[in-house]
C-alpha cells in the first residue's frame, strides 16, 4: 500500500473512531453506530447505478467548464482586448448566486441530466476562467522573448509557454470547483430525478433512515476524495517543476 493511501486510510480510520466514539456517549437515533452505516452502504438499492449518474453529471459539467473557461480565460489572460471585453461581464456574472438560476434551467433544459449537468457547468466555470486569467498574468514577459525571437507562431507559444503555465492555476481551480460542484449536484438532483447520491441521501432522510443518511453522505465524501486524489495525482504527473 503507497504512504499516501496509508494516509488517507490512518484519516478516515481517526474519523470514524470519534464518530462511534460519539454515537456510543449519545445514544440517539440521529447518531447510529458505525457498524450500521457501513451496513446502510451495502442495503442502498442500485447504489453504483446512483454513483454513475452522480459522477456522470459532475465529470460532464466539468469538462464543460474547461472547454468554455480556459478558451475565455486565456483571451482575457492574453489579450488586452479580450479582458477590456469580457471583464465587466465575467465581474457581473461571477458574484451572482449560480443556484437562483436553477428553475430557469430547469425551464430550459427539463428535469433531466442536461439541467444538473448545466448547473455543476455554472459553478465551475467562473472559477477557471479566473484562474486561467490570472496564471497567464503571472508569466514574466521576458520569458515570450526568446520563443518569438526564433519566429514561432501564436499556437506554438500557447503550447510550449502559456498552456504549461496556467496548469497549476487549472488544477487548482478543479479541486475548488470539485466540492463546490458535488454540493450543488446534491441539491440538484432532489428535482427530477429518482437517481444519484443527492436522491439517496435526502429520500433516506424523508424515511427517517439515518443509518442510509449517512451512508449515502460518506459515499458521496468518497466520491469528491476521489476527485481530489486524481487532480493531486494529475498535478503530480504533469507539474514536475513543483
Amino acid at each position: 500500500m503507497s504512504k499516501g493511501l496509508k494516509k488517507y486510510g490512518i484519516r478516515i480510520s481517526i474519523l470514524l473512531i470519534l464518530w462511534q466514539l460519539i454515537s456510543m456517549l449519545v445514544k440517539m437515533p440521529l447518531i447510529p453506530s458505525v457498524d450500521q452505516i457501513i451496513l446502510s452502504i451495502f442495503n442502498i438499492d442500485e447504489l453504483a447505478i446512483h454513483v454513475f449518474f452522480s459522477l456522470k453529471r459532475v465529470l460532464l459539467g466539468i469538462f464543460l467548464a474547461l472547454s468554455v473557461g480556459l478558451p475565455l480565460g486565456i483571451i482575457m489572460g492574453a489579450t488586452k482586448q479580450g479582458e477590456k471585453l469580457l471583464q465587466p461581464y465575467l465581474y457581473l456574472t461571477y458574484p451572482v448566486p449560480k443556484m437562483a438560476f436553477l428553475p430557469l434551467v430547469m425551464l430550459v433544459f427539463g428535469l433531466g441530466d442536461i439541467a444538473k449537468i448545466i448547473m455543476v457547468f455554472l459553478i465551475t466555470v467562473f472559477p477557471v476562467i479566473v484562474n486561467v486569467r490570472d496564471e497567464i498574468k503571472k508569466i514574466p514577459e521576458d520569458t515570450y522573448i526568446p520563443i518569438v525571437s526564433l519566429g514561432a507562431s501564436k499556437h506554438v507559444v500557447l503550447r510550449e509557454i502559456i498552456l504549461p503555465s496556467i496548469l497549476p492555476g487549472v488544477l487548482t481551480a478543479l479541486r475548488v470547483c470539485s466540492g463546490t460542484a458535488l454540493s450543488v449536484l446534491f441539491f440538484a438532483e432532489n428535482f427530477g430525478t429518482s437517481y444519484g447520491m443527492g436522491y439517496v441521501i435526502i429520500d433516506a432522510w424523508m424515511r427517517v433512515n439515518y443509518s442510509e443518511m449517512y451512508g449515502g453522505i460518506f459515499v458521496m465524501s468518497c466520491m469528491g476524495l476521489t476527485l481530489f486524489v486524481l487532480i493531486d495525482l494529475i498535478e503530480k504527473r504533469f507539474v514536475t517543476w513543483r
